[in-house]
C-alpha cells in the first residue's frame, strides 16, 4: 500500500470507527437507555445535523465560536455541525409548537461535533440521547428530568454513580449582591468550575468589595455533598435569589424521595456549566472510571424566547460513548443476544436457501456462503466476527 493509500485507511484526530460486537453493545445501551425516557412519555424528535450559525451564537450561550465546525452553503449562508442538542430542539419547538401551551415532551439521539484542541482522550464527534421538558416550570419537572436520568442510567446497565445537583441561581445571586461586573463574574465562573479557590480569592481581593461577600462567594467552592449543604449554603446566602435557589434545592429532593432515587443524589453549588443558557437546577452524572460527567443538563428558562417563543424548559443529554466505556471498564455490558449465524453449504444451493429462510424467519440473522476453503477458516472467521456459532450444510 502506497503512502496515499495509508493515509486514506487513517480516520481525522477525534474520531474513530466502531464496529462488530463494540457497535452492537453500543446500539443495545442506546436502546436501553431509550426505551425509559419512551415510558416517561417522551415522543422521539430529529433535527438537522447542521444548523445555520446563529442557532449556536454567543447570544445564544453555547459552544465558543472557536470550537464549531463552519462551513458555507451556495447562498453564503455561515452553516455549523450541531455541538450541543438543546438549541436546535429549542427552535424546532418555537417553529412548530409557538402556541402550545401543554407541556411538550421531547427526546433524541444522534451525533455532536466539537471541534476543540483540548481532547484529553475525548472524541470529536460523539453519540448523544437526551430529553427536553418545555413549557413546565414546577420543581415537579426537574426532578421527573432528573429521576428519568437515574433510572435510565439504571436501565443501561450502571450500577454505581452520583448525580450532582446544583443551582446556578444560587452564585448568580451571590454575584449581584456583591455588584460583580460582567467579565469578574465570568472570570471567577470560570476559576470556581476548575476548583481553583486561590485564583478566585485572588480575583476579588482586587476588586472593591465587602468581606462578607467575599466569604460568601469563596464558599461556594466547598458546598458540596449530601443533603445537608443547603443548610450550611443557606448561612452564605445574603440575598433572596440565593435563598430562593436553595429553597428550590430542598424542593426537589423531597420529590426524589417520592421517586426513590435520593440515593443517587448529592448537591454541588460550584457547579457551573460552561453553556450560559441554563438559569436554575443544572446536574451532571458521574461514575468510576470515566474521566468527566456522562451526563449533563439543568432549567434553561430563557432559551427559547432567542426564538421567538416564551416558554420555561429543563432537560438532560447523555454521553453515549462515555457511558458505554464506564459500562465497559465496569465489566457491567448487559449481556447481548448474538442471534448471528455463519451457514456453509457445499453443493445444493437451493437447499441451503430453504434452510437459511427457516432461520431467518425465526427472526436469526444467517449469513449465507458457499464452502471454498477449510472448515477451520469458516470457524475462525465466526470467532472473530461476532458469530454465535457456524454450521456446515
Amino acid at each position: 500500500m502506497d503512502f496515499m493509500g495509508k493515509r486514506l485507511v487513517h480516520t481525522p484526530e477525534g474520531v474513530r470507527d466502531i464496529y462488530g460486537k463494540e457497535y452492537a453493545s453500543k446500539q443495545n445501551i442506546q436502546k436501553l437507555f431509550g426505551d425509559k425516557l419512551h415510558s416517561y412519555g417522551y415522543q422521539d424528535i430529529q433535527t438537522p445535523t447542521f444548523e445555520f450559525f446563529d442557532v449556536f451564537s454567543r447570544e445564544i450561550g453555547t459552544t465558543p465560536s472557536k470550537e464549531l465546525y463552519k462551513f458555507f452553503d451556495k447562498e453564503g449562508n455561515t452553516l455549523v455541525l450541531r455541538p450541543d442538542f438543546t438549541p436546535s430542539i429549542a427552535r424546532c419547538a418555537a417553529k412548530y409548537f409557538m402556541d402550545e401551551t401543554i407541556p411538550l415532551r421531547f427526546c433524541y439521539s444522534g451525533n455532536n461535533f466539537i471541534n476543540t484542541n483540548n481532547l484529553q482522550g475525548k472524541l470529536k464527534e460523539t453519540t448523544q440521547m437526551g430529553a427536553e421538558l418545555i413549557g413546565d416550570s414546577s420543581p415537579e419537572a426537574d426532578a421527573e428530568m432528573i429521576a428519568m436520568l437515574v433510572e435510565a442510567l439504571l436501565n443501561s446497565g450502571l450500577q454505581d454513580f452520583q448525580v450532582s445537583v446544583g443551582q446556578i441561581d444560587y452564585f448568580k445571586g451571590l454575584c449581584a449582591n456583591a455588584a460583580l461586573d460582567e467579565e469578574t463574574e465570568l472570570a471567577l465562573r470560570e476559576f470556581i468550575s476548575n476548583r481553583n479557590e486561590f485564583g478566585a480569592h485572588e480575583l476579588l481581593a482586587d476588586k472593591n468589595i465587602p468581606e462578607k461577600s467575599i466569604a460568601a462567594l469563596l464558599s461556594v467552592n466547598s458546598l458540596f455533598g449530601s443533603y445537608d449543604i443547603l443548610d450550611k449554603a443557606q448561612e452564605y446566602a445574603d440575598n433572596p435569589r440565593s435563598q430562593k435557589a436553595i429553597e428550590r434545592l430542598k424542593q426537589i429532593y423531597e420529590l426524589l424521595k417520592i421517586y426513590g432515587v435520593e440515593k443517587y443524589i448529592s448537591f454541588d453549588l460550584a457547579m457551573v456549566s460552561k453553556y450560559n443558557y441554563y438559569t436554575g437546577v443544572i446536574f451532571s452524572a458521574y461514575t468510576y472510571q470515566a474521566g468527566s460527567a456522562i451526563a449533563k443538563g439543568g432549567r434553561y428558562d430563557n432559551l427559547l424566547e432567542k426564538f421567538g417563543k416564551s416558554a420555561p424548559a429543563t432537560g438532560f443529554v447523555v454521553i453515549i460513548d462515555d457511558l458505554v466505556a464506564a459500562l465497559v471498564r465496569q465489566k457491567l455490558c448487559p449481556e447481548l443476544e448474538n442471534k448471528n449465524l455463519l451457514l456453509v453449504y457445499s453443493d445444493n444451493f437451493a437447499e441451503a436457501v430453504a434452510k437459511v429462510r427457516e432461520y431467518r424467519d425465526q427472526g436469526i440473522h444467517a449469513v449465507l456462503m458457499k464452502c471454498e476453503k477449510s472448515k477451520e477458516h469458516y470457524t475462525k472467521f465466526a470467532e472473530e466476527n461476532y458469530f454465535s456459532k457456524v454450521i456446515f450444510l
